[in-house]
């Protein structure tokens, strides 16, 4: 069974018949594809995961050609894919592969060192599938999935366990048609995936809007962008990795344009080839947005779900505001209702084990406003909005993206739920920064906040928040509850010692 004749009928036809000339279209450090070869690749993969007589595909591959060739594939077989992050503890996989009812997993023919799989698959039937990829048949309990459902992304949620998300194949295309139509003034012609192409965002705004566009698609591995695990960063090796692929767009996490910025403060040279950096994934300071503009950074920041198939509004050339996500794609509307936003347009068809979505706008959980001009500004999630015993609310996002813009200032959580003042939780971006440079540093950043919005009073942290050890989601946010249990102990403390003196709280007993 050829491949044409599989995917002659589906949503992605028309994308993959470009898939047969000599333009080059993926690159990595080592190798080149050009159209011809990768259409031959998916091909190729096409008629190996139809000989399986599965359905449902899981991966658990690195960035590069074969996850690239591998979704592409499994798109052309109009199947379903689980792409599951390299990062995953075994619970989470274990947790994605039974609630997906995956009956194949995918993995590269020869595991990298510590990517073992849990004991319950590593066992399972193998098949060879093209030299580069092995299958793995599963017996999966019967799930029954929503009609049309093409991907089910996990999200890294608020807790351990990930949440699926089902999307049909149109509503990834029609993100991804989106994103390429926005780029399209800045004519980018090389794409460089700096985040893993198992993460959403990538996988629509770094693949199918780069071929959408006729873009080349350089995918490295994630070390060779200088990921470890699922939050390190050697930023060295980041910067190294920019000049060797010289792209023309990329997408950036905050914490990405954050090393970068001050990597280029400190003296580092960014190829001048970058003409397109999108940010999003988490709130975005006006002030970090400033110093990449006055270092000619071309930074534009956006905003997007999983329930939406990724991004919903985005800056783009001719229509930047700074301090906002920009305008709504043409594919999504947004509204405000009661303080929190809410967006109608490409909707996932629902949730792994649940009802499916209610007709109608869903609800996002992100407090905000629209301007006059019709640019969507993000102040923070309404579950961690707090009270302080004044009545002020405050977002702790926004405090937290003034703390992270500093030097000092690594990873940092703000609380103050019906207290006198802030009390924030702290990973310094130095380990010989001591508590009188903490607290020189907490006093720079309180001269821009407004008096309710001061931290007072710092906990520093005895090791940087993990994915590993519970306090980071899979893609780098905090775990706010997990953050404030373990340090639950030393934020009372702070409080404690505010009552028991009339003096002003200080940084002075910075401890763990």
């Amino acid at each position: 069974m050829r491949a044409e004749r599989v995917h002659a009928a589906n949503a992605f036809a028309p994308l993959l018949d470009r898939l047969r000339g000599s333009a080059p279209r993926v690159l990595w450090n080592g190798g080149a594809l050009d159209d011809a070869a990768l259409g031959e690749r998916v091909r190729t993969l096409v008629d190996a995961l139809a000989a399986s007589g599965a359905r449902r595909f899981a991966s658990r591959l690195d960035n590069g050609p074969d996850w690239l060739a591998l979704d592409l594939a499994i798109r052309a077989l109009d199947a379903v894919h689980v792409p599951l992050p390299t990062f995953f503890s075994p619970a989470q996989i274990a947790h994605a592969l039974t609630s997906s009812g995956a009956d194949a997993l995918i993995v590269p023919a020869i595991v990298p060192a510590g990517a073992a799989l849990p004991d319950a698959f590593a066992a399972c039937p193998a098949l060879a599938l093209d030299g580069h990829l092995t299958l793995l048949r599963l017996d999966p309990a019967a799930v029954a999935l929503p009609a049309g459902t093409a991907c089910i992304t996990f999200t890294s949620g608020t807790t351990g366990a990930p949440k699926g998300v089902c999307l049909d194949a149109a509503s990834l295309l029609a993100v991804a048609q989106s994103l390429a139509d926005a780029a399209a003034p800045l004519a980018p012609k090389r794409h460089l995936c700096l985040m893993p192409l198992s993460t959403l965002l990538e996988n629509v705004a770094g693949l199918y809007a780069a071929l959408i566009s006729g873009a080349e698609i350089a995918v490295p591995p994630l070390a060779e962008v200088g990921y470890t695990g699922a939050s390190g960063l050697d930023v060295p090796t980041l910067i190294a990795c920019l000049h060797r692929y010289r792209p023309d767009s990329a997408i950036l996490l905050p914490q990405l344009l954050l090393a970068l910025v001050m990597a280029a403060e400190q003296g580092a040279t960014l190829p001048d080839s970058l003409k397109f950096l999108a940010v999003g994934g988490g709130r975005v300071g006006p002030a970090l947005l400033a110093r990449a503009e006055a270092l000619g950074l071309p930074v534009y920041e956006g905003y997007g779900l999983s329930e939406c198939a990724s991004v919903v509004c985005l800056n783009r050339p001719g229509a930047v505001r700074a301090g906002s996500v920009g305008r709504p794609l043409p594919h999504a509307n947004v509204s405000v209702i009661d303080g929190e936003l809410f967006i109608e347009g490409v909707r996932c068809l629902g949730y792994l084990g649940g009802d499916p979505l209610p007709p109608g706008a869903i609800a996002t959980g992100d407090l905000g406003h629209i301007d006059t001009d019709g640019f969507v500004h993000i102040t923070g999630r309404r579950k961690n909005v707090f009270i302080t015993s004044f009545g002020r609310n405050v977002s702790p996002e926004w405090v937290e993206s003034e703390l992270l813009q500093h030097p000092a200032f690594a990873q940092a959580i703000v609380h103050g739920e019906a207290q006198p003042f802030n009390v924030a939780i702290v990973w310094p971006r130095r380990a010989d920064l001591d508590a009188a440079a903490l607290l020189e540093a907490l006093n720079d950043v309180n001269r821009g906040l407004p008096d309710y919005a001061h931290v007072r009073d710092i906990v520093r942290a005895d090791a940087p928040f993990s994915f590993a050890d519970g306090l980071l989601t899979s893609n780098g946010r905090p775990r706010r509850d997990a953050i404030l249990a373990r340090y639950r102990a030393a934020v009372d403390a702070r409080y404690a010692a505010a009552l028991e003196s009339t003096a002003e709280p200080t940084a002075s007993g910075v401890a763990a």
